[in-house]
Parts: C-alpha cells; sequence; structure tokens
C-alpha cells in the first residue's frame, strides 16, 4: 500500500504509473494542499467532491490544461454565496449537508434554459467575470474577474520587472484563471442557470 494514498486522494494518481508526467506536476500542488487542509478544520470544503478531489479528477480525465481551467472555475465557484447558488439552481444537496457538483453533471438542462452559454462565454471573454454575472450570479462574478485581474497585474509586474521564475508561473496562472472565467461562465448559464418552470395552463 502507498503510504498516505487513504489519507490523501490525489496520492493515489501521483504513484500511477499510468498517469502522464504532465499530469502529475500539474496534481503535485493539489496533492500539497491536501495535506494542509485534511489537517485542519478551518478548510472543510463545502462541495462534494471537494475543490481538491475535483481538481485531482478534472486533471485526470480532460488533461493538465483543461482540468486546471475546470479546478479554477470551482474554486471561484466556492464562495460565501454558493449554498445560495446551489440551491436557486436547484442542483442536490447530499445527506452530509454538501453541496453536490460532479466534474461532469449528470444532467443537461438546456432547454428552459434563461441563458445562453455561448452568450455568456463570450462575456467573459471579453471581460473575465461578466458571464458569470449575465447568469445571474454577481458575486461570483466580482470575485472571478477580481481574481482573474489581481493574477494578471502581478504576471504583468513581473514580466515588466523580468523575473525569469515568477513572470512564466503566474502568466500560467493568468491562463487558467481566464479560461476558467470562459469555461465556467458557459458552464453556468447551460448547467446551474434556474430552469424556468412553464405552468399548466387550467
Amino acid at each position: 500500500m502507498i503510504s498516505g494514498q487513504t489519507i490523501y486522494p490525489a496520492d493515489s494518481l501521483l504513484a500511477d504509473t499510468d498517469v502522464s508526467l504532465f499530469k502529475k506536476m500539474a496534481i503535485l500542488p493539489i496533492a500539497g494542499w491536501q495535506r494542509i487542509s485534511y489537517n485542519t478544520n478551518f478548510l472543510n470544503c463545502q462541495f462534494y467532491p471537494s475543490c481538491s478531489n475535483y481538481g485531482v479528477k478534472a486533471i485526470h480525465d480532460h488533461g493538465s490544461i483543461q482540468g486546471s481551467i475546470m479546478a479554477s472555475d470551482r474554486i471561484v465557484r466556492c464562495n460565501p454565496a454558493a449554498y445560495y447558488y446551489h440551491l436557486k439552481a436547484n442542483m442536490d444537496i447530499n445527506s452530509f449537508g454538501y453541496l453536490v457538483d460532479p466534474v461532469t453533471p449528470e444532467t443537461t438542462l438546456e432547454s428552459g434554459k434563461k441563458k445562453s452559454p455561448f452568450i455568456a462565454a463570450g462575456l467573459s471573454t471579453i471581460v473575465p467575470g461578466l458571464g458569470r454575472a449575465y447568469c445571474g450570479r454577481i458575486y461570483e462574478g466580482l470575485l472571478g474577474g477580481l481574481m482573474t485581474f489581481l493574477v494578471g497585474q502581478i504576471a504583468w509586474e513581473a514580466h515588466h520587472e523580468k523575473r525569469p521564475i515568477k513572470a512564466p508561473i503566474f502568466s500560467s496562472l493568468f491562463a487558467v484563471y481566464y479560461g476558467g472565467e470562459i469555461y465556467g461562465a458557459y458552464r453556468t448559464a447551460k448547467y446551474y442557470n434556474p430552469i424556468q418552470i412553464q405552468k399548466e395552463k387550467p
């Protein structure tokens, strides 16, 4: 048995010989985070699966780049307003009170949606966070836009100061968060928008 495998789920993929080196490089920071979050009660995630396990599965199933973008979207969605948005979208809550949010939603509710996923994605392409706001998630949109802006600002300053390590790291993070805002806006409109319920005529 691999030491720590049952305690830190990300470790099982780090030890898996079938997982590529690029995926392991993307999973490694998450494995480090699990060693912190799993050992304190102050960092309990409100989602199931947790953000770290969601990120690990997304990277494993969709590759390092797309998986990292999907994970960044989840990080933005894990905010104080998540419970309210989850209930508003009629999403599941499990018996332990966690907000059920799989990497690949099991249901597609495109018919009856109020908002277009493509318009949402386009808006966040122009202004990160705007697509989420268009879908009614104002707080989430502000948070996502702010995080993207801050990471981008750090990346720009690092390039301006010619930092050989900091610049590429934060430029990569900016690309991930920017992609996460586009993906997150699309996903929000497609899966998490409140459903328009047609009332039957008497």
